[in-house]
């Protein structure tokens, strides 16, 4: 299995990114890390961490998106930069995953008009994890990338979050529920109680109803259905809440769990491939999470299951 990484993404590239891939292969036995950037940047990080070179493959190219740029102009005018030959690979199977801390919109568009959406998805999403307090986590989608959604939307999310949570997360029957501002079928906005009615006789997801935002830290669910105006809301509140708790130096084990450096990133669902988008301040362990999680998305063939589902 090869893992293209953007080296050239994120607010502390390349030396992040480059330290985060060392890291990555030293737990990563049998996967190839494909480093996507400058080569003269790269070597000397390599060199720095006391990294074995022959064991990463480097595409090399000094042209990157810039965090700012905007997305669509810079994915079409920047076809060799770190972010276009990282999709150029995985599109035509160079690489299985493909992950990056850069620009996120560019990434978003590179998933979807290069290795394109899956037939039946209407939208692609992104999803992330919130800590439960039994242990486990919660899968949430989306978190940003669709910030209004109709109902058919909705019940696509339940479906991808579903399976991901099963091959990814290693949950046989995940439940999935709908975020709302009350359990009862009959409370919400329009768009919540249409969404509840075509979710209610699901044969495609085990739904086990509404939840309210006090409930997304439990046990009752393992994937929340959101819209991403809804979604992006909530991982930053929880963001927040968890630097408030480091500032005030109140973190035990479960809190400590909110810090976003161990989950990585946030995979894109609804492609024909592996993406992972990492946060633009990522530091080198949050970019080691990625790319594992780029390989274990990978490795659980996740894009081709969900294809399967909407044959």
């Amino acid at each position: 299995m090869r893992i293209g990484i953007d080296i050239m993404g994120g607010d502390f590239a390349p030396k992040t990114t480059t330290e985060g891939a060392v890291l990555a292969q030293k737990e990563l036995p049998g996967v190839e890390l494909v480093l996507i950037g400058d080569e003269t940047k790269i070597l000397p990080i390599l060199e720095e961490k006391g990294a074995d070179k022959s064991k990463f493959s480097i595409v090399n190219t000094t042209d990157f998106i810039g965090m700012s740029e905007h997305p669509i102009k810079a994915f079409k005018k920047k076809p060799k930069s770190s972010i276009g030959l990282g999709f150029k690979l995985l599109s035509n199977g160079e690489i299985q995953g493909f992950a990056g801390a850069g620009n996120t919109g560019a990434m978003m568009i590179g998933s979807m008009y290069t290795v394109q959406t899956i037939p039946g998805i209407i939208r692609p999403s992104i999803a992330s994890v919130l800590p439960k307090e039994n242990g486990g986590v919660n899968l949430i989608l989306d978190v940003g990338v669709n910030a209004d959604c109709k109902p058919d939307v909705l019940y696509q999310f339940g479906i991808v979050g579903s399976l991901y949570a099963k091959h990814v997360l290693g949950i046989e029957t995940p439940r999935v529920s709908l975020l709302n501002i009350g359990e009862e079928p009959e409370k919400g906005n329009l768009l919540s109680l249409a969404t509840y009615n075509l979710m209610k006789d699901s044969k495609d997801f085990n739904f086990v109803g509404n939840i309210e935002g006090r409930d997304i830290f439990n046990d009752g669910c393992d994937v929340v259905v959101c819209d991403g105006f809804t979604g992006n809301v909530v991982i930053k509140e929880a963001e927040a809440f968890y630097h408030l708790m480091k500032k005030r130096g109140v973190l035990d084990d479960y809190f400590s769990r909110f810090n976003y450096e161990i989950y990585g990133g946030s995979p894109i669902l609804g492609i024909n491939s592996n993406v992972v988008v990492g946060h633009g301040i990522s530091n080198d362990v949050a970019i080691k999470n990625m790319i594992k999680l780029a390989a274990e998305i990978a490795k659980a063939k996740l894009s081709n299951k969900i294809k399967e589902a909407f044959k």
